[in-house]
């Protein structure tokens, strides 16, 4: 597969965002390899990087690309809960090929269990660097959440892991403060809680196995439009 050079991915999404050349010409310009199914173009990909993520979204990286468990996990869902094409997906996340979110839903269908990739390991290996409080939590997902996301950073700042803060903004960004409680050592059994938290419980599992299996049927649907593609 040809390389460009980051300079030339800038460029050409230039071109096509501000000057509002075709993407045959564009790909004529720049020696892009061109093909009118949608789900084929180089380029295409590119714009929809840039268009969400800008020109920093080809910067020349040290390494390869770091891709944690739960962020894979996060963009199959994404992807499988209708929220956005395979592009659409890809530039959110900022997964530089479509061909990368095509294996992880293979991976998923075929429940292969995600794993981090991590080549960078100074900033990625530790699991838990070490303890923390509910307040340093908040903290840390405050200061990550008010500089655009940058779980890297912010790890190196805090002396935590890079898991430890996706994690914590994840669950802050779905529950609130209240989820960022370690609740590890005090879960009651069913048999230690009263009536009302028994059945609170009981239709939790209930849904959640709704849940999956409307997933289920939502991932199967996609698995045809796949391999029809």
């Amino acid at each position: 597969m040809a390389k460009y050079s980051y300079e030339t991915k800038i460029a050409a999404c230039r071109d096509f965002v501000e000057r509002h050349m075709s993407l045959g010409d564009i790909c004529s310009k720049y020696g892009i390899a061109y093909t009118r199914d949608p789900s084929c173009s180089a380029l295409r990909d590119w714009i929809k990087l840039y268009e969400v993520s800008g020109e920093g979204a080809f910067l020349p990286r040290t390494g390869n690309n770091h891709y944690v468990a739960a962020m894979k996990l996060n963009a199959v869902e994404d992807y499988l809960s209708g929220n956005g094409s395979l592009r659409e997906i890809a530039a959110k996340y900022e997964i530089q090929s479509t061909s990368t979110l095509r294996k992880w839903l293979s991976e998923y269908n075929a429940n292969i269990e995600f794993k981090d990739y991590v080549p960078n390991r100074e900033v990625y290996m530790a699991e838990a660097r070490r303890k923390t409080t509910i307040e340093e939590r908040k903290e840390i997902v405050k200061y990550c959440i008010e500089h655009d996301h940058d779980y890297k950073g912010t790890a190196s700042l805090y002396d935590v892991s890079y898991t430890q803060v996706y994690s914590w903004v994840r669950k802050y960004d779905a529950d609130g403060e209240d989820a960022l409680i370690d609740k590890r050592g005090h879960h009651k059994t069913d048999d230690e809680v009263d009536e009302l938290e028994r059945l609170r419980r009981e239709n939790k599992r209930l849904k959640r196995q709704l849940e999956e299996k409307d997933m289920l049927v939502t991932l199967l649907k996609k698995v045809k439009e796949l391999e029809g593609m």
